[in-house]
């Protein structure tokens, strides 16, 4: 293939082969097909011209492809499928894809994703590592549960039966000699998967702890080190964001709105778009920082008595997001934290990372220690009655606004001709004062 000069070249990736089609002067041709192996990707790349541009999908080996093209190249453009329009063709071939990802970047009407740093990759790898192990354990452990229900054992006697008490009542019971088996071989199986998830959390808690980010956003009640880090390898580099209204949306985390005609705005559900991993974090972490006494336990609640537990929960992970935009942004640790709860956070992340503990070298501490955590929890809790008396006040000086006519309801968070804004409370602001 001879050398190419300032065109726009369009790759249709497979397991395989990439198929390859040149947009020059508007005009678009194939190109054929090149192995999608280290050394043709490279002989290729040597090929083109240092002002060509080329364009292909997100899939499992684009990011290895873009960086073998990327120093030989102006520029590689790594895109959603959801923005070419490719799925949606009535004619659909690897040729077709090919040339329609070249014209579309000839004419400048592709958005590239953002691509991750090599530190930000390898967090992603970890992390989709461990929830894979995670499930993997879960399903080990369904089979012995299953074996129990199959054998009408009822209830375990004790309240964690992986534990040490739960694994001697196993090894009581009397049971056919295939369940047995089934048992034994599963124990071994959750006693493997339990080394593989500790050695991958090892090395994500001394990531987080080299991380002035991560150990930032788990000064927030309810937040662990795998929410925080989850939350940083979706996002990258926070900056990226002029508001934190572009990362809820990036996050999928924003309303759905439809609006037609003289019709006032609705809001439906949220968008899911963008990285599932880190919605589920947030949404895990909201449930737990409900549990906590302050500004967002009074929000949930607030939320709670008119939508309902599922929508609140899901409106404190979006609240949880704006948050940690403000918290990064500005470079401030949350206002309204719990420091001993923080301390003891940290020093988990530090003996999962491998520090020695100091069992049986502390005396006296736990009653200090327990005195500090009621006093900050009176604190959180001064915080959250602020919290509330503020939106009391707020919503009583707001003037009333007349419901609109219509079997169909506006949703709470849509403005009648307006698309949705988040929150702008005092909580996502992260104000010093209670």
């Amino acid at each position: 293939m001879g050398r190419l000069v300032g065109r726009a070249i369009g790759l249709d990736v497979h397991r395989d082969f990439c198929e390859v089609a040149i947009c020059e002067a508007g005009r678009v041709r194939s190109a054929g097909r090149i192995e999608t192996s280290p050394d043709m990707l490279e002989r290729f790349a040597h090929s083109l011209g240092s002002e060509d541009r080329v364009a292909l999908e997100v899939t499992g080996g684009a990011w290895e492809i873009a960086r073998i093209l990327e120093p030989h190249v102006r520029r590689v453009v790594v895109v959603s499928p959801d923005d070419t329009g490719i799925r949606q063709a009535r004619a659909k071939t690897d040729r077709l894809d090919a040339r329609t990802l070249a014209r579309l970047l000839g004419a400048g009407e592709l958005d590239a994703v953002w691509m991750p740093d090599e530190r930000c990759r390898v967090l992603r790898r970890r992390l989709a590592r461990r929830e894979q192990l995670v499930r993997s354990r879960s399903r080990a452990k369904n089979e012995i549960h299953a074996v129990l229900m199959r054998r009408l054992r009822g209830k375990p006697p004790v309240s964690d039966l992986f534990g040490v008490k739960g694994r001697r009542w196993l090894s009581e019971l009397e049971l056919p000699v295939e369940e047995a088996e089934t048992v034994q071989s599963a124990l071994r199986h959750v006693e493997f998967l339990d080394a593989e998830i500790a050695a991958v959390e090892r090395l994500i808690a001394r990531e987080a702890l080299r991380s002035a980010d991560a150990r930032r956003l788990m000064t927030v009640p309810g937040v662990n080190v795998i929410c925080a880090q989850t939350f940083l390898a979706a996002i990258g580099d926070v900056r990226r964001f002029r508001t934190a209204a572009a990362l809820v949306g990036y996050l999928g985390l924003d309303p759905r709105v439809r609006q037609s005609g003289s019709e006032p705005a609705r809001g439906g559900r949220i968008s899911k778009r963008g990285s599932a991993s880190a919605r589920w974090v947030l949404v895990e972490a909201a449930w737990s920082v409900v549990q906590q006494p302050g500004p967002l336990h009074a929000f949930y609640e607030r939320l709670r008595a008119r939508r309902g537990h599922g929508k609140a929960i899901v409106a404190v992970a979006r609240k949880l997001a704006t948050l940690f935009w403000y918290l990064l942004s500005r470079g401030e640790d949350y206002a309204h934290q719990q420091p001993s709860l923080t301390a003891k956070k940290l020093r988990l992340v530090e003996i999962t990372a491998g520090a020695p503990t100091l069992k049986g070298k502390q005396t006296g501490v736990w009653a200090t220690r327990e005195r500090m955590r009621q006093a900050e929890r009176a604190l959180a809790q001064q915080a959250e009655a602020s919290y509330t008396r503020m939106v009391s006040d707020w919503q009583a000086a707001r003037p009333q606004k007349t419901k609109p006519a219509g079997p169909r309801q506006v949703g709470a968070s849509v403005t009648p001709g307006r698309a949705p804004r988040p929150s702008k409370g005092n909580v996502a602001r992260q104000t010093t004062s209670p």
